[in-house]
């Protein structure tokens, strides 16, 4: 998983595609065309609900952007980067079990699951489930710079290269999928270092290092459309 590497897929070798590197897909600025507006049936709604391999079909969308270029968050791009984490395990059992052996069970985060597509692909921008408490140790693990009882489980930088802010998203996105900026710039004053992982309508884990604080936030608030 090397942050550098090109030619990703099969299916994009001798195309343009091949020069994405992971970092763009870690970064949202792969170039691909991905529709993530929820008011219709787009590509993320046909996605989720309609697709059996939702990172083949994420896979096989053309570019509009040269790589690195244009920030386009996508749901598509972190099921792709899902697909491409699991082929570096010898199977699919392995893939599939690495997650509770390797993160939720050290975390002690017991109500953690992740759903699988029906390719058997994790589908990495959905389909989490846990406890606001097993979220909230999720946080506390990135506010440790991905330490937990004294093992470091992440690399010692990781986190704070998730956190970095990226040009091509304007600073409103780090380079490792989480936010750095709110989507609301009206609110109040928040730290410079606030950092958030955002679900759909309103799920929301805000971090702020420099406060040692991770607040989450559940439920649904569906945004109004005229």
């Amino acid at each position: 998983m090397a942050l550098d590497r090109t030619e990703l897929l099969p299916q994009w070798r001798n195309d343009p595609r091949s020069q994405i590197k992971l970092a763009d897909l870690m970064a949202m600025q792969s170039g691909l065309q991905f529709n993530e507006d929820y008011g219709d049936v787009t590509d993320v709604t046909r996605m989720l609900y309609l697709e059996g391999d939702m990172a083949n079909f994420s896979a096989a969308k053309p570019l509009e952007a040269m790589p690195g270029e244009r920030f386009s968050y996508s749901s598509g791009t972190s099921t792709i980067l899902s697909r491409l984490w699991m082929d570096t395990f010898a199977s699919v059992r392995e893939a599939l079990t690495f997650p509770r052996a390797a993160l939720f069970r050290p975390l002690g985060m017991n109500s953690a699951v992740l759903e699988p597509d029906a390719h058997g692909t994790f589908v990495g921008s959905s389909y989490m489930y846990a406890t606001a408490r097993d979220w909230a140790r999720f946080g506390l693990f990135l506010l440790q710079n991905g330490s937990w009882n004294g093992e470091q489980l992440l690399p010692l930088d990781f986190v704070s290269y998730m956190r970095t802010p990226t040009q091509a998203s304007g600073g409103r996105y780090g380079a490792g999928q989480v936010w750095t900026k709110f989507g609301n710039e009206g609110g109040p004053p928040l730290p410079g270092d606030a950092y958030w992982l955002q679900g759909h309508d309103g799920q929301t884990v805000m971090l702020v290092p420099s406060l040692g604080l991770a607040v989450v936030r559940l439920g649904l608030t569906p945004l109004q459309r005229l």
